[in-house]
């Protein structure tokens, strides 16, 4: 008996949603669609990377490392709470014909919280709402980013599905850069005086929490009007809430039999994934440590990372429309392994190169631009080719395990590169641990196949 006659499954496959527009990069639906990602990194960049943790992690909150070890707990419990809800709040979206306006609902209530970060006043007893705030954002931002990931499929072409993803990163990269050059003339050091600028009571700090909540909302509205909503299901659409966990755990299986390598995409994905954001995230951390950056010089080194990670989105997206997702991740994967392994090699010392000096900071700032270039291509290329098999009309669903899986891997890279440090007693060792985890999802993906050669999977309806 064949798998699809094992499987409570429709008798045909739905049909395609047709793509909104031609899926080109300048037109008005992927334009608005790409809008939502510039917005999203005054959250990313500023909110949680960049400024607003670090003022949540000071001393005026009772010390860096109390307020630290907070914020850690607080993010791991976001954490998990998105990797046991992120599939099921996909599923219902996607069944109940509403995954523009979950979209729109997340965005606006990350947008809220976000604001609300104005009223964490600099103070220990203030530490635990601005955890709080910042957590809860956090879930919601990445409820909202499975709706937006799904939509890839309904405004882009399959022969443009790879270009317009890469376009989407470069954008959230873009954005960040313009967002963050806004917080640091206007709030951090102003060219121009004015009140909101004072640092009396963390007010500029403050105000930069209303500017990025205004920042996302601002942009995220774009796409509530250029993409149309999905269709409604109603047999699926009235599960009760637990028992969509049945029903994807079924869907989980059908996926499965009827197309394992999606699966194994998933798996593997999540590796290289957590060593992609591994880079940026102690990327500063070197720079500054083991390679002696001052905090300016850092600052401008992230921000020509994300320019250089921006391109290198774009360029990958137009390769991946070409030779395929695989040959691109794979492509930046080992890029990315020889850039990294260059720097441990070359560590921080000086060299002559044909009568020229090679110093630390131009190892660090070619090898590690380098680097960052790799990033984007690998990211984009994940999300397009998880939406060229994802189940029609349950993309929001995959794009939930998509996060879950992430989720339940994002130890692997602090972890070595933590564990490498203290066996290696130096700050650069750490580059050893992300190198582990990159080269670890290189060879869990090298056995899985290309889309092109991947049945894409039709899932029981209820």
């Amino acid at each position: 008996m064949s798998t699809h006659q094992q499987l409570p499954q429709p008798a045909e496959a739905p049909a395609p949603l047709p793509a909104v527009g031609s899926g080109r990069i300048f037109s008005k639906p992927v334009l608005a669609w790409a809008s939502w990602d510039w917005g999203s990194a005054a959250f990313n960049a500023v909110m949680t990377t960049f400024v607003f943790t670090v003022y949540l992690t000071s001393e005026a909150f009772g010390g860096e490392e109390r307020a630290s070890q907070v914020l850690g707990w607080g993010l791991a419990v976001a954490g998990l709470l998105i990797a046991l809800l992120a599939p099921v709040t996909g599923q219902r979206s996607d069944s109940g014909g509403r995954r523009k306006l979950w979209l729109g609902v997340n965005s606006l209530i990350v947008a809220v919280l976000t604001a609300l970060c104005f009223f964490v006043f600099p103070s220990p007893g203030m530490l635990i709402l601005g955890v709080a705030l910042i957590a809860a954002a956090n879930i919601f931002f990445e409820f909202a980013g499975v709706n937006y990931n799904a939509m890839l499929t309904q405004i882009s072409t399959p022969a443009t599905i790879g270009r317009v993803s890469g376009f989407g990163w470069a954008m959230g990269y873009v954005g960040g850069i313009v967002a963050l050059v806004v917080v640091l003339v206007v709030f951090i050091q102003p060219v121009v005086a004015w009140p909101g600028a004072s640092s009396d009571n963390g007010l500029n700090i403050r105000l930069v929490a209303v500017f990025s909540a205004l920042w996302f909302a601002a942009f995220a509205l774009p796409v509530m009007f250029a993409v149309p909503e999905v269709p409604h299901r109603a047999r699926a659409a009235q599960l009760g809430f637990l028992a969509s966990y049945g029903l994807l755990v079924r869907r989980v299986k059908a996926i499965y039999r009827e197309s394992p390598h999606t699966i194994f995409f998933l798996l593997a994905s999540a590796i290289f994934r957590d060593g992609l954001a591994a880079v940026f995230t102690f990327g500063g951390i070197l720079a500054a440590g083991a390679f002696g950056f001052s905090a300016s010089k850092v600052i401008v080194f992230a921000i020509a990372a994300n320019v250089i990670a921006a391109a290198g989105a774009v360029i990958g997206g137009f390769l991946d429309d070409r030779i395929g997702p695989k040959r691109v991740i794979m492509g930046a994967l080992v890029g990315l392994l020889v850039a990294g392994t260059a720097i441990l090699l070359l560590g921080t010392g000086t060299y002559s190169f044909f009568g020229m000096e090679w110093t630390s900071d131009t190892t660090f700032w070619v090898l590690g631009l380098l680097l960052t270039l790799f990033v984007g291509p690998a990211q984009a290329s994940s999300r397009a080719y998880l939406a060229r098999l994802a189940p029609v009309g349950d993309e929001g669903e995959l794009f939930g395990l998509y996060a879950t899986t992430g989720r339940a891997v994002s130890f692997l890279a602090p972890t070595l590169f933590a564990l490498c440090i203290g066996i290696f007693g130096s700050q650069l060792y750490g580059v050893v641990g992300i190198l582990v985890v990159l080269l670890a999802g290189l060879l869990v993906l090298l056995p899985v196949r290309p889309p092109s050669r991947v049945v894409r999977a039709v899932v029981p309806e209820a």
